[in-house]
């Protein structure tokens, strides 16, 4: 039987596709290049786009296509074959890679094609070489033999150790819980909650209920748990994750931080800088460590009064100082007291299939498409559906899958990622595919999920990257779509997307009560925009938390001392949180962003691009949100043009000039001093 994932001629066969096909899948691929590179090489003496730039990026294309559905999998399946296949054959991957990028004959050759582009090429053209050879560098071409050797060892351990990294994180979120015996403990509780909670403890053939540590079950007890002692004893179990202070010593990802620092610092210094800070950058908008760092600290400056305010205001409204795991509830009591509203009243009108639906809308509304379901593609789970896209002629566009629901083994979270990326090169014509994932509250026995607000906004917010994904009309699979584009931008049309969920107009069609059908009530929603700016400043400083602990962990590296994990977390929090965290708090050890994922050093881009977001929505705003022709020069001067272009220029093509500051502080209810 042939292997199924060596079948790119369609999408995954997931109904296929197993453990065991994984790892000889990939060595095959990796053989056939190889072979294939050298052929093209030698053969090829004056290179340019159609005889090297097209077969090489066609063969990444190739290889992204095979991995992706392995890498998918992994995350959202929580199964131990899964993981080994994926934790097998990532090292092949990496060498491969790692390889490819050293290779100073197809680096030379790149060179050649850069030399020799004619003056009427392409921009994408011109931005698919200009990326190569920076990526070349990044990756150590320039390197003697002995320096390129290590390198490339140590992209293969910082790899595998990264992957170590969030499983620990995902053993022991799997492996908590807790059993409640009397209903008092869970007084406050959504329906939802507690149902999920029942029907968890009976699986196991327990009494009353079972909590997990998964994301819904974590949110839902943090906002809505009268118990002061649950509350604190999720909160604890949550930021313990993967950490000494944990259940297990099995899981603590101490070591792996500490080996991911130095792996990382010194890669940065092989390829000429001075931290990975600096390397980091080398891929972004930022110039500049001291400019990443001084707009953080221009965004605190900004917020901080606000913030203090804020907490003091609900520190006042519990009648005692508040703690990490006060904080929600109470924001939640008084957003009840306030302005009469709660998450859980507003739970009852998002209903998940009539929020998609609405979504879809609104997509088709600013841009011209349509979306529909295809029941015929094979998915990995009952839960997950696949959407056609297609234009306002009827042209396929591409397509995604949702995986909307949170279950056991499967990743924290909410993410987008690619299956199929765009390519249109040499004749051949791939549309885009991309997967759709978040931890939803799974649906009751009527097959109904109903979402909170936030809820919503996170769906819009991943929507907007898959809307980015799917829309692009770059040939180049290198930089089309999301692929390209700089880290601190890439969040620009997630960001973006997000203000549509504050929309009444948007809202409306969004929105049906689980009951009477109804959609949301112009009076409740406007209570919901009232009580839009309640702890945004809080919000806003624990963003810039986060961001200024990424960026200076990177950024302030010694490797002739034991990296400062904990006493650089405790200095900026000291700077910018107005909550103290009790000294359990394991942050880093679940922060899976920057020691598992793309974020390192770049933990900032999540502000960065919401300046450029909040900018752009103004536009929207000044010529009314559905405004068509707004709507058309944001697809095409943001969305369509993935990495092709500089994208300050693209932004300024789009709105007239850069961007400021000053729309997201008007956002978040912050006065522009």
């Amino acid at each position: 039987m042939k292997n199924p994932l060596l079948d790119t001629s369609s999408l995954p066969r997931f109904d296929e596709i197993m453990p065991e096909h994984v790892v000889p899948a990939i060595q095959t691929i990796i053989a056939d290049h190889r072979a294939e590179l050298e052929e093209l090489i030698a053969a090829v003496a004056e290179p340019d786009i159609n005889s090297l730039v097209g077969p090489v990026e066609r063969m990444e294309h190739t290889l992204g296509r095979i991995w992706s559905p392995v890498s998918h999998l992994q995350s959202v399946l929580g199964s131990p074959d899964w993981r080994e296949a994926y934790k097998q054959a990532l090292p092949l991957l990496t060498k491969h890679g790692t390889e490819i990028s050293q290779n100073e004959r197809l680096q030379r050759a790149y060179a050649k094609v850069g030399d020799s582009l004619p003056a009427d090429a392409s921009q994408a053209s011109r931005s698919a070489v200009e990326h190569a050879l920076r990526d070349f560098h990044l990756a150590g071409v320039d390197l003697e033999e002995n320096a390129k050797g290590r390198f490339k060892a140590i992209m293969q351990e910082l790899a595998e150790t990264q992957a170590s990294f969030e499983h620990n994180v995902q053993d022991a979120s799997d492996a908590w819980s807790l059993h409640i015996t009397e209903s008092e403990t869970l007084e406050g509780l959504p329906l939802q909650a507690t149902t999920r909670a029942a029907d968890d403890a009976a699986q196991k053939k327990l009494d009353g209920w079972l909590l997990s540590l998964d994301y819904p079950t974590y949110d839902a007890i943090m906002t809505h748990a009268v118990n002061r002692g649950l509350r604190e004893t999720l909160y604890k179990a949550w930021v313990t994750r993967g950490s000494d202070q944990g259940e297990s010593a099995e899981w603590d990802n101490s070591s792996n931080i500490e080996k991911i620092l130095a792996l990382r610092h010194e890669a940065a210094n092989l390829v000429g800088f001075a931290t990975y800070a600096d390397y980091s950058l080398a891929t972004k908008m930022a110039d500049s460590s001291e400019q990443v760092v001084a707009f953080l600290r221009e965004l605190a400056a900004h917020s901080r009064i606000a913030a203090e305010r804020e907490y003091a205001t609900l520190s006042d409204f519990a009648g005692f100082a508040l703690e990490p795991w006060d904080l929600t509830f109470w924001l939640e009591q008084y957003k009840q007291s306030t302005f009469s509203i709660s998450n859980e009243e507003l739970r009852q009108y998002f209903p998940a299939d009539t929020v998609i639906n609405g979504l879809f809308d609104l997509a088709a509304r600013l841009y011209g498409i349509e979306l529909s379901v295809d029941r015929t593609v094979k998915t990995w789970h009952d839960d997950v559906r696949y959407f056609t896209v297609r234009d306002s002629a009827g042209a396929m566009l591409g397509g995604f899958y949702t995986d909307l629901y949170a279950r056991n083994g499967k990743r924290t979270g909410a993410w987008i990622d690619e299956c199929v990326g765009r390519q249109q090169l040499n004749g051949w014509l791939d549309l885009p595919a991309g997967y759709l994932v978040c931890n939803f509250p799974p649906p009751d026995d009527g097959g109904v999920s109903l979402l909170t607000h936030y809820d919503v906004v996170t769906l819009f917010h991943e929507f907007g990257h898959m809307l980015h994904h799917l829309l692009t009309q770059v040939g180049f699979p290198s930089i089309s779509g999301i692929n390209g584009v700089p880290w601190d931008a890439v969040e620009l049309p997630s960001q973006f997307m997000e203000n549509f969920a504050w929309s009444y107009e948007v809202l409306t069609r969004c929105s049906a009560h689980a009951k009477s059908g109804d959609p949301l009530p112009r009076a409740l929603f406007d209570k919901l925009d009232e009580s839009r700016h309640a702890g945004a400043a809080l919000a806003m400083m624990r963003q810039i938390e986060l961001g200024l602990y990424d960026f200076r962990l990177h950024a302030e590296y010694n490797p002739d001392s034991s990296p400062r994990v904990l006493e650089t977390l405790a200095e900026v929090r000291d700077e910018v949180a107005l909550v103290r965290h009790p000294g359990y708090n394991r942050l880093p050890h679940g922060f899976s962003h920057i020691f598992a994922g793309g974020y390192a050093a770049g933990y900032y881009s999540y502000k960065w691009a919401e300046v450029l977001a909040a900018d752009a929505f103004a536009a929207f705003q000044e010529a009314g949100i559905f405004d068509q022709p707004t709507a058309r020069r944001f697809r095409r001067e943001i969305l369509e043009v993935g990495g092709s272009r500089d994208i300050m220029q693209a932004y300024v093509a789009f709105r007239g000039r850069k961007p400021t500051i000053d729309a997201l502080l008007r956002q978040n209810g912050i006065e522009s001093s």
